[in-house]
Parts: structure tokens; sequence; C-alpha cells
């Protein structure tokens, strides 16, 4: 059995362990990269499109957004749609920031090729690792790479594997506590292959269900349906999901371009947060710490902040031996944490009608989107924590 030595173990080719990676090579820190599946899978599995405006600027000064912003879609705002009315609120011109649609596939297809042209590319088809000390003078992981049994040893490992990964697993039993909210309805979605019904992303909230009208390309649309969450797909065939859509979305006859559907699926709703985030040399980043609602597209941009936090932990020890930004990893982390859960679990219920909502519930959560659309108070509070800039100055003032 071989034995493969490393400062920094990172488990999971998604955005968080691809980012981290990069960063740290920037800083001249060595890393490991360990993904269970292949590079097939990683590059083409659709996840979320919406990168907030400090994600966007990490990706382009770090060196790896040139593509983005040469495809990327520059979004000043989003439109919402009730009671047969449209609004567009700025970002903007609310608090000065963007959002940019640029599919998270693509962001690993970035990563994954900075990190082979840096001669350093992931380890895919990794399906059996299994972590060992983690509080010694080494981390270890026994897996099987390029055929052969391999133990590696790191001085720290990263958790960057999602919600149903190893390393979670790693904190010892009792000493987590986690924190769980499931929704009671899902999100139908699909891919169109028609141009966008507007430049923008369009929110629209209807008596029979929220609807999100977004985009993949100029030429694909991405539509989603709120449904039960146990909904079959087979109850939805394509004419069906067409009606639904034109329903929610164009209650005043808007136009909605239409073209063959794809990539049927169902995204379930919930939130989760485990406490702490690092144990001994195991720090955990991204789904594998903690999930969102997909309401307010944060769980990308989470990933992100989490695997900068790390990264500038461990430069921080490397660079000049300093512990405590790694031993302050779970503070710092969950300070934009919580705000992302927050700000995601008040637009999920602002949204959403629930199941058994009384009349008197269905009306207040209207006079909520009336206020939001007309006082501009609301509207920047809205704006900040929509792109990000909230969450961001809460998480520069070192605090949860």
């Amino acid at each position: 059995m071989r034995t493969l030595r490393t400062p920094v173990a990172i488990v999971g080719a998604g955005p968080a362990g691809l980012v981290l990676a990069h960063l740290l090579h920037l800083d001249g820190v060595r890393s490991v990269v360990l993904e269970r599946r292949d590079r097939r899978y990683v590059e083409g599995r659709v996840r979320a499109g919406l990168l907030e405006q400090g994600t966007a600027d990490l990706l382009r000064d770090s060196g790896v957004g040139g593509r983005m912003d040469r495809e990327g879609q520059v979004h000043e705002g989003f439109e919402l749609r009730f009671d047969a009315e449209r609004h567009r609120l700025s970002t903007a011109e609310l608090c000065g920031r963007t959002v940019t649609m640029y599919g998270q596939q693509e962001v690993v297809k970035d990563l994954i090729r900075a990190r082979t042209e840096a001669g350093e590319p992931p380890y895919f088809g990794v399906d059996d690792i299994a972590l060992g000390d983690l509080t010694g003078v080494a981390a270890t992981l026994r897996c099987t790479l390029d055929g052969e049994p391999t133990v590696v040893r790191a001085d720290f490992v990263a958790g960057c594997d999602g919600f149903h990964g190893v390393t979670r697993r790693g904190l010892p039993a009792g000493r987590p506590v986690q924190y769980e909210r499931t929704y009671p309805f899902a999100w139908l979605g699909v891919l169109s292959a028609a141009p966008p019904a507007g430049e923008e992303l369009i929110y629209a909230v209807h008596d029979r269900g929220f609807a999100l009208h977004s985009m993949r390309s100029p030429t694909v649309s991405r539509l989603y349906l709120q449904v039960a969450p146990d909904e079959d797909l087979a109850r939805w065939p394509d004419d069906r999901i067409r009606a639904e859509l034109r329903t929610r979305l164009c209650p005043a006859g808007e136009p909605l371009h239409e073209g063959p559907l794809s990539r049927h699926g169902i995204t379930s709703m919930r939130g989760f947060v485990v406490e702490p985030m690092q144990y001994g040399r195991l720090f955990l980043a991204g789904d594998a710490a903690h999930i969102v609602p997909p309401t307010a597209a944060k769980g990308l941009n989470l990933a992100v902040a989490d695997a900068v936090v790390l990264a500038r932990a461990l430069a921080a020890w490397y660079g000049r031996g300093d512990r405590e930004p790694l031993d302050a990893y779970t503070r710092t982390c969950l300070a934009h944490v919580w705000q992302a859960q927050e700000f995601s679990a008040w637009l999920t219920r602002l949204f959403h009608p629930h199941p058994g909502e009384d009349a008197m519930e269905a009306r207040l959560r209207r006079a909520r989107l009336r206020h939001l659309v007309t006082s501009r108070a609301a509207a920047t509070d809205f704006a900040e924590h929509y792109t990000g800039r909230a969450r961001g100055r809460v998480t520069a003032r070192g605090g949860a």
C-alpha cells in the first residue's frame, strides 16, 4: 500500500472543493482533490446558475472568470409577478450590485481546467474513501488511487463532498448539533430549448403555486413549478407542465417562449446546518455543512464563501504560523451561513402558498409582497440580501 502526503486533502470536486484547491494553489499551498464521481458526471451535473457579484468577482480576480465574462449574463435586477401585475426591482439601482447567470457546471468545468493546467488535476472515481485519524499529528484517509490502495496523509482535510458525503461522519457522535427544516412542497424543474421570455429572472407568486423563469443561455430556459413534496413526475406530461407555466407565469397574457422540454426533475426544499463545521484536522464546507432551499439561489454562493474563509485560514497558517483563523473557521462561516438561511427561509415563506394556508395568511403574504414593491427601504434591504451584500457585511464584522 502506497502513502500519499499532502498539506491539504480535499474530498469533493464541487464548487467548494475546487475553489479551495485553486485559491490554495495561488497561495503556494499544495492540495489533492478526491472526487467520488467520474469527470463526465461532475461536469455535466446541472445545478444552480445564479452567481452573486462577490462570487463572480472572486472567479474573475483569481483568473478563472474569462469564460464567465464572455458567456455569462449579468442581471441588474429581476421581475416579480403577482396579482396579474409586473414589478421590476433593480438591484443595481437599489444597492449597486448585480448577479451573473452562469451555470454551476460551467464554473466547475473552468476550475477543473485550471487545476489540470496547473498540473494538479482532481482524482475522479474515488468511491471508497474512508476517514482515519483526524486528531493526531496528521489526518489520514484510505482509498484507491489509480487502481492502487493508498493512504493519504494530510495536515488538514476539507470535507467538500456534499450532504450525502462521507466527511461529515468524521464529526464525533453526539458532538455536532444539526438544525433542519423540511418544507411541505418541492420544485418540478425542466430545461426548455427556447429563448428566455425576458432578459432577467421572473419570480411568479400565484394561488396555484410558485413559478420561476430562469435561463441557462440565450437559447435555453430553466423553468420551475411548485409541486407537492412527494409528486410523481409521471403525472406531469409536457403539455401539463406548459399549461401550468402559462397559468402561473403569464396571468396577464405575457409571452412565454416554448420549446422541447428535457432534464425533468424534482428538487426537495429543506434547510440544514451542522455545528460545529470543524473537528480536529477536518473542516466542512458547502453542502457537507449546510443546505438552503433553492428559492434564493444561495447554495453555490455559500459554498464559495466557505472555501474563501478556509483558504485564507490555511494561507495564514502556512504563511505565518497563525492558527487563529483556523480555530475561528466555524464562527466565521456561521455568520454568513445563518444570514443566508434566514433570507432563504423568509423568501420561501413569502413566495410559496403552504398546504392548508388559510385565506388570511394568503392575504398577509400579498401585503408583504405589496410592501416590497412599494417601499424603497424594503426593496433595498431585499436587494442587499439577494445579491449577497448584506451577508458579506455581517461576515466582515466577524460574528454571527
